[in-house]
């Protein structure tokens, strides 16, 4: 499962006004059914890829009846052919699931998206390879191939690691491995990819595949942005304010589930998503509960310099045509006093 693939692919998009919703991932919970009569408002969050631990607070709040004390009747659903940001950003979906790279890329293109809280404090993305290719540092790129989606932030990334160690990104060849995971591509025809280890390196830990992790924020500051994040648009917020701090307090009540029992909120998931590997689930949630919130006040805490710091990154890097007006595509105002 590639997690980064889905926003780059899906930027051309969120100019076009999109219609209709994505499929269904879970009914609405009944869990209430037998209480009285309580006025629910029917709200949609959007998934930005297949479900996984980077979503397990949702599913917590869902199951767990956080959602409902708020007033909300939640319906989580997959991206539709558009994608997540295009749905939140036309209101086909209320709520969902972005990046900050994205999100980015998008408020320069005009798209009026807004994240409202980070679901994990720092990047855990980075660059992997089997251990025998001996891939230690991105001077260690060169002379190597690698496998990626397409997109231009994936060729500055590999261009922004290697100038750091005083390497040629000249000597990387890259090639579209399309929809292979990494564990199929790195045995047939590349010798890195660009992986969450949440959830590709932890299962490369329990398939007894070890591989070489080249984390993205421990070459550079700028690179240590939120992804991913949970967003909305500039209408549900102008308009509906209320709506969105009732949403922010569940998804935080879940979050906190998942960080102090992840054993029980990934137990959670799986219930809600049976398809899911039951040991990959639970031991990816260990691993994310100690870094959802980190060294944060609180969960979903985000802090203006990490959106500047990548923001000027992408324009460095002739990612983006302007500057971002940074303060406009991030908040905290909706987050529930701080937990730490």
């Amino acid at each position: 499962m590639n997690w980064k693939k889905v926003a780059p692919l899906m930027l051309v998009s969120l100019t076009v006004a999109l219609a209709g919703c994505g499929k269904q991932v879970e009914e609405p919970s009944a869990s209430a059914s037998t209480k009285p009569a309580k006025t629910l408002t029917n709200v949609k969050v959007v998934l930005d890829w297949t479900p996984n631990t980077n979503h397990t607070g949702l599913y917590v709040a869902k199951d767990q009846g956080f959602f409902e004390q708020e007033g909300l009747n939640v319906q989580i659903i997959a991206p539709g052919e558009g994608g997540a940001d295009a749905m939140i950003a036309s209101g086909a979906a209320e709520f969902g699931v972005s990046y900050q790279e994205s999100i980015t890329q998008g408020r320069i293109q005009g798209v009026p998206l807004v994240s409202i809280a980070a679901v994990i404090q720092h990047n855990t993305s980075g660059f992997a390879s089997p251990v025998a290719k001996n891939i230690k540092s991105p001077k260690d790129f060169e002379n190597k191939t690698y496998g990626g989606w397409g997109a231009p932030s994936e060729s500055a990334m590999i261009d922004s690691l290697m100038q750091t160690d005083k390497a040629d990104p000249n000597k990387v060849k890259i090639v579209n491995i399309g929809e292979a995971d990494y564990f199929t591509a790195v045995k047939r025809d590349i010798d890195f990819a660009w992986i969450y280890y949440a959830w590709t390196g932890v299962d490369a830990e329990l398939r007894g595949e070890p591989l070489n992790m080249i984390y993205l924020n421990k070459y550079s500051d700028k690179l240590d942005y939120y992804t991913p994040v949970l967003a909305t648009n500039e209408k549900m917020i102008k308009e509906k304010p209320e709506l969105v701090k009732a949403f922010v307090a569940a998804a935080a009540k879940g979050y906190q589930f998942a960080i102090s029992k992840p054993e029980d909120a990934a137990n959670i998931l799986i219930k809600a998503v049976p398809d899911l590997d039951k040991k990959l689930v639970v031991a990816s949630q260990k691993w994310l509960s100690t870094r959802y919130q980190d060294d944060a006040p609180r969960w979903g805490e985000q802090k203006r310099t990490v959106w500047e710091n990548y923001a000027n990154w992408m324009l460095e890097h002739k990612l983006l045509e302007k500057n971002l007006d940074v303060d406009a595509a991030f908040t905290n105002n909706f987050l529930p006093v701080s937990s730490k």
